[in-house]
């Protein structure tokens, strides 16, 4: 990847820095809000676990569906201007799950919340290529990892204000109140995002893109990187979903499901903290042993979690979250290839990957009806494992990342 190299490039640098934090806290809020509809929509509709869980079903995998296209129109649109639509298709789909939540139709909130995540696909793929204005890997993982704590901030300030407005006794209207909020937000986001078009060039490529495809694609690291990303996702999105449930297990701590779903809560704040300081340990630390490490001692808790379960069960499951702070970014950066042109191709491969918290989740639901709740937890285990493959897979990376 190309170095930040003179002033002009650094001021550029941290001028969409401070842009990206809004992109980072605002994806955050949304998805967590998101996974408050499960619950939501289980009472209001009275859907049966494996219909509500099609939320995230429609949710992710619309990063497979819409990437590739995604990323060849942002390509040639330019990735600020794509960033300023992606924000823009997220206010869209609020709003359309405003009228979705007017009619009560379960078929118009997933059509409302494919919307919203194609917005994202545009945020993922456009956000991510233009972080290497950060500079190489050196400079580039700690800023980014600090993006995704901003992210993290966002799923934990989600559930504590919007769990009142989705889950407490607001009235009818209250429901709609964080996505008309949120709708706001967003367009003012893109707003700002749009004005700022011309911060970099525009994103068209003299290059073939389908031939660049398959090549990007081929090389071992994207292909592990793809791999590890598709698991990360799979075990982070399947531990906060089915904490609750955990919690509130005889053998654990037998919780209410109001109280599981606050201290779940926990879980995503220690990503939060997680990346605020892995931000900081990346000064001194290569970012392949802070990964390693963190995958390990992500298997070690949930080791406790199947076998010990009460308290010590229950916090040793929610101390995943610490763990998993640093592996999106870490993964993302240690993935990319070293030529910076073939970054928006990368980032898509990278994107349709986060398709893993639309099957590793149904995989875990599967085994939990066969094996108990406890024990499907092998499930994001084996994941931990995957990543931890990769991390090794990058050690020759160290001398020249860390």
């Amino acid at each position: 990847m190309s170095g930040v190299v003179n002033g002009h490039d650094q001021a550029r640098a941290d001028r969409l820095f401070r842009l990206l934090i809004g992109v980072y806290l605002g994806g955050g809020l949304l998805n967590s809000i998101v996974n408050l509809l499960v619950p939501r929509l289980r009472i209001t509709l009275g859907l049966d676990y494996a219909q509500a869980l099609c939320v995230h079903l429609a949710y992710y995998s619309s990063y497979l569906v819409f990437a590739l296209p995604i990323t060849l129109w942002s390509m040639r649109l330019g990735y600020m201007r794509a960033i300023a639509v992606g924000l823009a298709t997220m206010a869209a789909g609020c709003l359309f799950f405003v009228v979705a939540q007017g009619e009560r139709s379960f078929a118009l909130v997933l059509a409302s919340l494919l919307v919203m995540s194609s917005g994202v696909t545009f945020l993922q793929i456009s956000g991510n290529a233009v972080t290497t204005a950060f500079g190489p890997s050196a400079r580039m993982a700690p800023r980014f990892t600090l993006l995704q704590a901003f992210n993290s901030f966002g799923t934990v300030i989600g559930p504590l204000v919007g769990a009142w407005f989705l889950l407490g006794q607001g009235g009818n209207s209250a429901p709609i109140l964080p996505f008309v909020v949120g709708a706001g937000g967003l367009v003012l986001l893109a707003g700002t995002f749009w004005a700022h078009r011309r911060m970099f060039a525009q994103g068209r490529s003299d290059r073939q893109v389908w031939p660049r495809v398959g090549i990007v694609a081929g090389a071992k690291r994207m292909r592990f990187g793809a791999l590890a990303i598709f698991v990360y996702v799979g075990a982070e999105v399947t531990i906060g979903t089915l904490a609750v449930n955990y919690l509130m297990l005889d053998g654990t701590l037998h919780l209410s499901a109001v109280a599981a779903g606050q201290l779940v809560s926990l879980y995503w704040a220690g990503a939060l903290v997680g990346r605020f300081a892995g931000s900081f340990a990346l000064r001194r630390i290569g970012p392949v042993p802070i990964l390693g490490g963190a995958c390990l001692a992500a298997l070690i808790l949930l080791a406790v979690a199947i076998a010990g379960q009460g308290m010590a069960g229950a916090v040793a499951l929610l101390a995943v979250g610490l763990c998993n702070s640093v592996m999106f970014p870490l993964t993302y950066a240690l993935a990319l290839p070293d030529d910076a042109d073939d970054a928006p191709i990368a980032a898509m491969l990278l994107c349709m990957a986060v398709v893993g918290g639309a099957v590793v989740p149904v995989l875990t639901g599967l085994a939990a009806d066969q094996i108990g709740l406890p024990h499907s937890f092998v499930v994001p285990a084996l994941c931990y494992l995957v990543i931890f493959g990769f991390a090794r897979s990058r050690r020759p990376a160290i001398q020249g990342i860390a």
